[in-house]
């Protein structure tokens, strides 16, 4: 009872005001400010992120940056047919490099329909680089100026520019079940068992506050996709082309649009705006319209919406640099304004206002997000469906006759390929409280909670989701070797860091939040005032009356709920079923139905430990 009562009381916050920890010292003065482009803000803009990526041959290894996370595991997601690996990424030229390859890995994955771990493998190699839980924004304006990988008649690839709110960790599916994609800040019944931090709930663990519904919702700046030229059915857009979208729950419940086919009328969002200047051929993307999140138990069944469009690119964007920007301005603490504008190379593409989310009552995001860059590679993105006729698409793997038939044209000779990064730039409104700097601020805490449930945010074996930023310590020859002699000198074979630089290799620039925010509830203290005794029995009373109810509910939650764990496991039985992503189209097909998909594959360290 001590410890519900501590837990209920205790609220670590963390927050900042942008000074100069987190900028690139490599990122010159005049690009320390920006005027927005949305139209009639008139607010001045200064930069708190950079990262110029200029130190040739830095590595984002957990535990060598301040700024990123490159992760090291298996990616059971969206049909993924990669494995993420720190070793495809690094600093080349000037640019942040993620390379994606032919090779193989070996993991252990459930075979759910015998009940029995085997050995599995996966072809492809990649990487995904992740800010979570060390920099993180609500509101400002994002740019990143890249390079697209890959030939872009070719499909396959999918390299994306996104960010995703801070309670939910990208590839870790036990921490992103009942928080991806939630921006809900109602008390709604129906939807109250989906949403893990709903909006009904009176107490508040974790320093959550009461009655204020959380989740993670995401925002995608930039998802390519290769391909032929042609036409495709009820769009404009042909391929190569590129998804910027709005991620949010709750969803669209029943006559959901079909994929491939317009919406019908009054059955989904309207008033989003597009593109209307020359040369910009912006639509609706008919191709993804969202997210099911199918559970055993059908009251925990939710529904995600994706407000997408499709801008169609030419070959330039395969081999120059281009600038992918978003303009988020968050919605107040009522869930109420806000938009979100997409740019690229300063011309305005797509926009989502409040007013739009009024059909579900979602709120334009005001999480705490982080920042991703990432190549995958998934049988659900610009791969063939329904599958080729004399495949059965159980294997992909190139080289290999019985494995090749499921791949797009020619996908096998696009590899290796680079995603390159010239620059990533985050700038905020100056003196605007809705501009927030920390991946747990006073409005939107996340630490504690993140802390309560690590395990759903690591790999099983870790003992921690993050390992802290080593200062040194790498095995050096020369000063050379040591931040590429900027960064730090060798000492005795040793790596030593100069102020303001980090890494075991001193090869980052050192990254933080210049005023970190903290601020600890009092405890309630008990001996500060003396209460009756019969009040005390009578207050004993209520509270364990309380405390049933409460266990109660939680005994009917786990017994209904088998697929949910604070372990970040995942069980043998499958967690939930969501929709796939966009499949490459067949041309002017007829009426091509939603499709259904399950994790086939499940990382071994993530399965067993139920709640």
């Amino acid at each position: 009872m001590t410890a519900f009562i501590f837990a209920a009381a205790e609220i670590l916050l963390t927050n900042s005001t942008a000074l100069a920890g987190w900028i690139d010292p490599d990122t010159q003065l005049k690009f320390r400010s920006a005027k927005p482009l949305t139209l009639g803000d008139n607010r001045e803009f200064t930069l708190v992120f950079s990262d110029e990526f200029e130190r040739e041959g830095r590595t984002f290894r957990d535990g060598d940056d301040p700024r990123w996370t490159a992760i090291d595991k298996n990616d059971y997601t969206n049909a993924a047919l990669h494995f993420y690996s720190s070793e495809n990424v690094k600093t080349e030229n000037g640019a942040l490099n993620i390379t994606t390859t032919l090779k193989t890995n070996s993991y252990v994955a459930f075979d759910e329909d015998k009940k029995i771990f085997y050995t599995d493998k996966k072809h492809i190699q990649s990487a995904m680089l992740q800010g979570w839980n060390k920099f993180c924004i609500t509101g400002g304006i994002v740019e990143f100026r890249a390079k697209l990988p890959g030939k872009p008649q070719i499909g396959g690839l999918w390299p994306a520019l996104w960010m995703l709110g801070n309670l939910a960790r990208a590839s870790y599916v036990g921490s992103s079940d009942y928080m991806w994609p939630w921006s809900y800040n109602k008390c709604d019944k129906l939807n109250q068992l989906s949403q893990e931090i709903s909006a009904c709930q009176k107490v508040h663990h974790y320093g959550l506050y009461p009655y204020m519904g959380r989740g993670a919702p995401e925002i995608d700046v930039l998802e390519a996709m290769g391909g032929a030229p042609g036409k495709l059915p009820h769009t404009p857009i042909q391929r190569p082309y590129f998804s910027t979208s709005l991620q949010i729950a709750p969803g669209i419940r029943n006559n959901r649009p079909q994929v491939g086919n317009l919406p019908p009328e009054g059955h989904w969002y309207h008033g989003m705006e597009y593109s209307e200047e020359d040369g910009n051929t912006t639509g609706l993307n008919p191709f993804f319209y969202g997210v099911t999140l199918v559970h055993k138990q059908k009251s925990y069944t939710y529904q995600s919406d994706a407000l997408s469009a499709n801008t169609q690119i030419g070959a330039s964007h395969f081999s120059d640099y281009h600038t992918y920007r978003v303009e988020w301005e968050p919605s107040d603490a009522d869930g109420k304004g806000g938009y979100i504008k997409w740019y690229s190379d300063d011309k305005f593409l797509y926009g989502i206002n409040a007013q739009v989310l009024n059909f579900t009552g979602a709120a334009i995001p005001n999480e705490p997000m982080y920042l991703l860059i990432n190549t995958a590679v998934s049988s659900d993105w610009g791969f063939p469906k329904p599958c080729p006729e004399f495949c059965d698409c159980e294997c992909y793997e190139c080289g290999n006759p019985d494995c090749e038939c499921g791949f797009p044209d020619d996908f096998c000779s696009n590899f290796p390929n680079q995603f390159e990064v010239d620059y990533v730039r985050v700038y905020q409104a100056v003196n605007d409280s809705k501009h927030e700097l920390g991946c747990s601020t006073e409005s939107h805490p996340t630490e504690q909670f993140i802390k309560g449930h690590e395990k759903r945010y690591m790999e099983k074996g870790q003992k921690q989701p993050l390992l802290n930023v080593q200062n040194g310590g790498g095995t050096c020859d020369s000063d050379e070797d040591c931040g590429s002699g900027n960064g730090g000198r060798c000492t005795r074979n040793v790596c030593v860091c100069n102020e303001g630089n980090t890494g075991p290799m001193c090869m980052a620039y050192a990254g933080f939040d210049d005023n970190p925010f903290s601020h600890e509830d009092g405890s309630l203290t008990l001996s500060s005032f003396v209460l009756p005794g019969g009040f005390i029995g009578f207050a004993a009373i209520v509270i364990m009356g309380l405390v049933a109810v409460l266990i109660k509910d939680v005994v009917m939650k786990k017994k209904h709920e088998s697929t949910k764990n604070t372990n970040g496991t995942v069980s043998p039985s499958p967690s939930y079923y969501y929709q796939g992503k966009q499949s490459m189209p067949q041309p002017l097909a007829a009426n091509p139905q939603q499709k259904v998909v399950t994790y086939c594959m499940i990382d071994g360290k993530l399965v067993g430990d139920n709640e």
